[in-house]
């Protein structure tokens, strides 16, 4: 049987590895899967969560981008759930317009923005792994699609809302539960499993398992790795106690109403005990 290389988790190799430029082609296979064109990196731009050490949150880790398109690719990697995510994520592509026009530009030079966010947590109600959205303008009673028209230098230029405003694309990773069988299901199997196929053509998938393996890391670089992968799987499982004790809590909370009721029926203490579960010392002092 053959054996299987083993390949570091993306979110690991945007953190790291994929941050050096020999290591771009494995990004833009994954962006030019998603985005379905071709996608070239210029340069990496300045990022506000590329946290380098293990002591470091390791709950998001992000890599920002310039295309040969001059717009800013945002790829976010999420591991835990985030009370405001979306909020989030729109004040991120805020910032990003905003730090990337000169003061004293003109408006028109605004760069597009795609924010690519892979979570590993359920973010909400939805039967498909991957979303896609952004601002559009909708006629309520024509359905018609709002088109922008500025003059500019004695001319008329028109620009549709999508020409302009940021497109997010929301990567529900536990979700996916199918065969791979396009490019994009290959990329979403590895970003869930961490494995790839022997003989993918998927972009940027073979350019991975040339770069990413597990045991082409000196061992330092393997101590810090398992590291992450050890501090991931504490914190999920915090978070599992915590909602299990908040369950039991509330079931415990629920059986002491039912006895206070009980209680105040006239019920002894024995029958009580029977139907809540409650110990009797717990409920005399009801």
């Amino acid at each position: 049987m053959e054996q299987q290389d083993r390949y570091i988790r993306f979110d690991w190799a945007v953190k790291r590895l994929l941050r050096q430029k020999a290591n771009f082609d494995v990004l833009e296979g994954f962006l030019t899967v998603l985005l379905g064109e071709e996608v070239k990196i210029i340069e990496l731009l300045e990022s506000e969560s590329n946290q380098q050490s293990v002591d470091d949150k390791f709950n998001r880790v992000d890599i920002k981008a310039k295309n040969s398109k001059g717009e800013i690719i945002i790829v976010e990697i999420q591991n835990t759930r985030e009370l405001y995510y979306l909020e989030r994520i729109l004040y991120g592509v805020a910032k990003a317009i905003t730090e990337h026009i000169s003061l004293g530009e003109r408006y028109y030079e605004v760069k597009k923005i795609y924010s690519i966010s892979i979570l590993y947590f359920d973010i909400g109600k939805g039967n498909d792994y991957l979303y896609h959205g952004q601002n559009s303008f909708t006629g309520v009673h024509t359905g018609d699609r709002l088109e922008v028209t500025t003059k500019e230098k004695d001319a008329l230029v028109h620009k549709l809302p999508a020409e302009i405003f940021p497109e997010y694309f929301l990567i529900r990773v536990n979700e996916f539960n199918k065969v791979a069988v396009t490019p994009l299901e290959e990329w979403i199997e590895y970003l869930k499993t961490g494995c790839i196929r022997s003989d993918t053509q998927a972009p940027g998938l073979a350019e991975a398992r040339k770069k990413l393996i597990y045991y082409n890391m000196s061992p330092a670089e393997r101590h810090a790795y398992d590291e992450h992968l050890s501090a991931i799987m504490i914190q999920n499982d915090v978070l599992d106690g915590a909602k299990l004790e908040g369950r039991m809590e509330g079931k415990m909370e629920g059986c002491i109403e039912i006895a206070r009721n009980l209680k105040s029926m006239g019920l002894d203490t024995e029958t009580i005990q029977k139907a809540t579960g409650l110990l009797p010392e717990e409920i005399q002092k009801l």
